[in-house]
């Protein structure tokens, strides 16, 4: 049985016998050594460096092999703002496109045509066997519903005619009061672990996907309603969403598309016009809350949790977790499909034994590599800006690494590397800031653990998964954090002692890396002026912590200004050039908490306002937007009451 890794709970993870059964010693090992640590020691559990290492042996090198250090830089081979979804402006021929009614979109339902799916479409909570859907149509009750928000970035990506926003009838559409012509709804059946704990079938409770949206570029783009009632999913729940709950999806998914961080996106978010009860403290005091629905846009939902639920139940479910891997790989990793031994890469796991994966000869193992640096530079990526999500669980883990399910996330104010938003996560913190690159592995573990059950990988090639995922993020994070910095190279102690001293001093963690790019780098600036630029952010200090920002700042200068050769350079970039790079990675501006609560709380009245101009503000995070600089203060003395600066999972 895999352990949780020691730090995170006490209590290990219940697995069904068929998942289990596929854990060998050899991956309890590669889990055990894989931690990462990048908070400070001193204030948090420590997490021990992985010792990773792979060679590379090409089919076209005479070399016979090149290492790679998995804390070298250099390995980094693409920003992580590629990886972000979608592409707005002109095609391919220079026109614009965004042109297409509804009725005019063009449909594929890959999902359903291609995968089994439930013979039942009714609605009634069950258990749904031997089917990785089910057709189920939204049943969600309107009264008047409104459109309180829209995207037009995710509008071109699907190539509609923004004046489709306008029709009398979108918000009946988009509530799912109406069909929408050419849709196919269903709900899709997965599993998942929760907190740890294997908790069976979960699927699709209150998400309804229309189908999905091929575009001019033959992009495929599922949409989703959130919210819009029952499914055979929904247990004892209603199936519906408060707005609450739906701003902050709708608002999130967007900013972190734009701060450059791959995710799920929103298209529009309406009100149905009725009430939903909620108890959102879980202490049995329950309210009436507007009710809304937001529509999700993504190229599949798909989770590892849909694998998992299918291998738990083992005999002739596991061959639905071969055909669920097929069309994944046909459909969002085709590249894989097509890849040749020419092509060909071979690994050796780093393990004592030296035994070599070669990628070529399975797809499954190479898909499962690939899904473990997506996801690894998908939390390198939320380390960099801030970003707690706060419910881990493999259910909101997307196979494609795209941030999935907000649910109570926050984004850091004053940095803490143990901050929770979520309520429900507070006994052990499980899903805290510093455990998300530890959680992640965790998770790529359940995955591998259940292919294997699947006989779709080996041993060591879910060993190799679970290296390149720690290999990947220390390459990324490091070379995030380099860029934040705006070093020449990445320096661990400079790095490690900056986040304690920001732990020690709760300095805001946005605010922070946006004024350090007005620091000159200069050795000849006087102790007693090196503080100035960063005044705004070190609030409250002692003359001995004052001291340990001198000294850090003398010894960051002292770095900015040494090349990447090692010597001391005059002739380097400018403070300029240095602050435009710094201010391209470090944003002004993200979705605090306490901004989404001022949005909802206007919108409860009826004034959709203020989640408008949120919207516009978000989609520039990194410039400086005269005028909105009240977006970027510190969370008021408000801001800290139950239900905005954490919340609980009830939406």
């Amino acid at each position: 049985m895999l352990l949780l890794l020691s730090h995170l709970s006490t209590k290990p993870p219940l697995f069904s016998t068929s998942l289990a059964a596929s854990s060998s010693s050899s991956s309890l090992c590669c889990l055990r050594r894989l931690k990462f640590q990048f908070c400070p020691s001193s204030l948090f559990k420590p997490l021990s460096r992985p010792s990773l290492a792979c060679h590379v042996r090409s089919s076209s090198s005479s070399a016979g092999g090149v290492h790679m250090d998995s804390t070298s830089v250099d390995s980094v081979t693409r920003d992580l703002k590629s990886q972000s979804l979608g592409d707005d402006g002109p095609d391919e021929t220079g026109n614009n496109v965004g042109k297409l009614r509804l009725q005019d979109l063009n449909w594929d339902h890959s999902f359903v045509g291609e995968l089994p799916g439930d013979p039942r479409s009714d609605s009634i909570p069950r258990e749904v066997l031997h089917a990785c859907y089910t057709k189920v149509s939204p049943s969600v009750e309107v009264d008047n519903p409104q459109l309180v928000a829209w995207s037009e970035s995710v509008a071109q990506l699907l190539d509609l005619d923004p004046k489709e926003f306008k029709r009398p009838d979108f918000p009946l559409l988009f509530s799912g009061a109406s069909p929408l012509p050419g849709s196919v709804p269903y709900a899709q059946c997965y599993g998942g672990h929760q907190f740890g704990m294997w908790a069976g079938q979960l699927g699709d409770g209150r998400a309804i996907t229309l189908g999905e949206i091929l575009n001019s570029k033959s992009e495929r783009w599922e949409l989703q309603l959130k919210g819009a009632g029952k499914t055979p999913y929904s247990r004892f729940a209603d199936g519906l969403a408060v707005l609450r709950s739906s701003i902050r999806e709708f608002l999130c998914s967007e900013a972190m598309h734009f701060l450059g961080i791959p995710t799920t996106r929103a298209l529009c978010l309406v009100t149905t016009g009725k009430d939903v009860t909620r108890d959102m403290f879980y202490d049995g005091n329950p309210k009436e809350e507007p009710g809304a629905i937001v529509c999700r846009v993504a190229p599949s939902f798909l989770r590892f949790g849909s694998y998992q639920l299918h291998a738990s139940r083992g005999k002739e479910d596991l061959a639905i977790v071969r055909t669920l891997a097929d069309y994944a790989i046909k459909h969002h990793f085709p590249h894989i499909e097509n890849m040749s031994k020419s092509e060909s890469l071979s690994f050796s796991t780093g393990n004592e034994d030296l035994s070599v994966v070669d990628l070529t000869s399975n797809k499954y193992a190479a898909w499962t590599v690939e899904i473990a640096e997506r996801t690894a530079s998908l939390v390198a990526g939320w380390q960099g800006v801030g970003f707690t999500h706060g419910v881990l669980n493999t259910d909101n883990m997307s196979i494609l690494g795209l941030t999935i399910d907000y649910g109570p996330f926050g984004f850091l104010d004053a940095f803490d590397p143990s901050f929770t938003p979520n309520t429900t996560d507070l006994p052990g913190r499980r899903y805290c800031f510093a455990n998300q690159p530890d959680i992640g592995l965790w998770n790529i573990a359940q995955f591998a653990s259940t292919l294997s059950a699947a006989e779709l990988i080996d041993d060591k090639e879910a060993n190799y998964a679970m290296e390149r995922y720690g290999t990947k993020f220390m390459d990324e994070y490091q070379a995030i954090m380099t860029k934040k910095l705006g070093l020449p190279k990445y320096n661990k102690q400079l790095i490690s002692k900056l986040l304690n001293n920001m732990a020690v001093d709760k300095v805001d963690y946005t605010n922070f890396f946006r004024l350090l790019s007005n620091l000159k780098a200069d050795l000849n600036i006087p102790e007693d002026e090196l503080l100035v630029p960063l005044k705004a952010v070190l609030l409250d200090i002692g003359k001995e912590r004052k001291e340990a920002w001198i000294n850090w700042v003398q010894s960051y200068i002292q770095e900015v200004k040494w090349n990447t050769f090692g010597f001391l350079s005059s002739t380097g970039i400018s403070d300029e050039e240095r602050k435009a790079s710094m201010d391209s990675v470090n944003p002004k501006y993200v979705l605090r908490n306490y901004l989404c609560q001022s949005a909802i709380d206007a919108a409860e009245q009826g004034d959709f306002g203020e989640v408008r101009r949120l919207l516009k503000l978000i989609e520039r995070p990194y410039d400086e937007q005269p005028g909105m600089e009240k977006y970027a203060r510190l969370p008021p003395a408000w801001a800290y009451r139950p239900g905005v600066c954490m919340l609980s999972c009830s939406s």
